[in-house]
């Protein structure tokens, strides 16, 4: 069986500011579950479901800068369009767009909690195997 990445968890410090961001950069739609400030991410429609996600408080502060721990990046559309929206929306832009010869065009920001996320308008379907 392949390891495929099935789920993601976004740790946030505000997770209504976290959710007004997310709505308007990616469309995503999220549905409280669980304990109060527990949502569950919906990436994708019904035809096309995307990838299961998880938005809660964070835990433990957030310390120091760059990245702690994984890096997502996530398949757009368009990068320039998406770039318009985070900075629109309180993120800051921190990479590109730079194109990558065959694979697509990269962005990286930080969201309005501080977390290091990646946006790609990949010339293909990104490599699964």
């Amino acid at each position: 069986m392949a390891a495929n990445l099935a789920s993601f968890a976004l740790h946030v410090d505000d997770v209504d500011r976290a959710r007004r961001f997310y709505e308007a950069v990616f469309g995503w739609d999220f549905e409280p579950w669980g304990p109060p400030g527990f949502y569950l991410v919906h990436t994708g429609a019904d035809d096309d479901p995307g990838i299961q996600g998880l938005m809660h408080l964070r835990e433990q502060p957030r310390t120091g800068t760059g990245l702690n721990g994984i890096e997502p990046t996530f398949a757009v559309d368009d990068v320039a369009t998406v770039a318009k929206a985070i900075e629109a929306n309180g993120g800051t832009m921190t990479f590109g767009p730079s194109t990558i010869p065959t694979v697509g065009e990269l962005i990286r920001f930080l969201d309005t909690e501080g977390n290091d996320i990646g946006a790609m308008a990949y010339e293909n379907r990104p490599i699964t195997r």
